[in-house]
């Protein structure tokens, strides 16, 4: 007969399943891919900040995605980086913290969805309405997007933890690295249909709202430049919206595997895995893709080399 632990405030990770071979190729990967996300975004935040150039709604947007992959990176991988030296018999963390990396993992995910919804629009009124832009997209209307990115993944994620906290707990281990809001309700003994209606309801909404926006918003695009015949409005369209589909596209396969993954538990390191890699890999790539891609931004830099030269020794 199980033995069940009713409410423990001392919950137990699973943890990564490595070899002992592994552990510190594995370690020194994700120190690293921390180190350069932190590095490359918060490098991007301070270009955007300090340069009035780059003061312009498309990078004002990017800057919300730079600063969700900081939080969303920071609550994950320093204690994934901690756990990783410790033996499996260790790997403890309290309920309250449980709760708050559960909250982070998903308001990373969803906010990532809702900003780059925001940016598709973005792009959309640049391109379709080029002569109107700076009066549809102005700082009223740019922060009213911003509060209505954050705002909407607050509350989604908020119902999510909150029909998961209602719930008594039976189980103390968490069958995960980190956690999240199925590894949570999965600890309690009680029915979780509610969350998983929920569970289910939110990421199709998520999805469907997210894959139906970039639908419509780039074949308006696509519909825009094949009926005009100016080379620079196509030019300027390729190079803006390539970049944002990219990441776009490397965000939605990332989220897909761990879905997919968690269907087939036979697999679940390789969906260990795939999940923390779906903190790295958008994290690590957004700064490189935006970063190369905007002349601005290369200007800022180059100036700053160039001021660093000039200065006396």
């Amino acid at each position: 007969m199980e033995n069940y632990t009713y409410n423990s405030f001392t919950l137990q990770l699973e943890g990564l399943n490595v070899s002992k071979e592994s552990t510190y190729p594995v370690f020194l990967f994700l120190f690293f891919s921390y180190l350069f996300i932190i590095v490359a975004n918060v490098g991007i935040a301070v270009l955007v900040f300090m340069d009035k150039n780059l003061h312009q709604p498309m990078y004002l947007l990017f800057w919300n995605l730079s600063v969700n992959d900081i939080l969303g990176n920071s609550i994950l991988l320093p204690r994934l980086l901690i756990d990783m030296l410790k033996p499996p018999s260790e790997l403890f963390i309290s309920y309250y913290e449980c709760v708050v990396q559960a909250f982070t993992t998903h308001m990373f995910s969803t906010t990532a969805h809702t900003v780059l919804m925001i940016m598709a629009f973005d792009r959309y009124v640049a391109i379709s309405n080029p002569l109107r832009y700076a009066t549809i997209m102005t700082k009223q209307m740019l922060i009213k997007l911003t509060v209505c990115a954050w705002g909407m993944a607050l509350v989604l994620v908020g119902i999510l933890l909150g029909l998961t906290l209602r719930l008594n707990r039976c189980r103390t281990l968490i069958r995960s690295p980190y956690c999240d809001n199925a590894s949570l309700f999965k600890l309690s003994c009680e029915s979780v249909l509610i969350n998983n209606v929920y569970g289910l309801t939110f990421t199709v909404v998520l999805f469907t709202g997210s894959i139906g926006s970039m639908v419509i918003t780039y074949t308006k695009i696509t519909v825009v430049c094949l009926t005009s015949n100016s080379k620079s409005l196509n030019s300027k369209a390729l190079k803006t919206c390539s970049t944002h589909l990219v990441v776009y596209i490397i965000m939605l396969l990332s989220g897909m595997f761990i879905i997919i993954l968690h269907r087939f538990p036979q697999y679940s390191d390789y969906r260990k895995l795939t999940a923390i890699l779906y903190h790295i890999i958008p994290g690590s790539l957004n700064p490189i893709i935006y970063g190369l891609q905007s002349k601005e931004m290369c200007k800022f830099v180059s100036k700053l080399f160039q001021s660093k030269k000039v200065l006396p020794s």
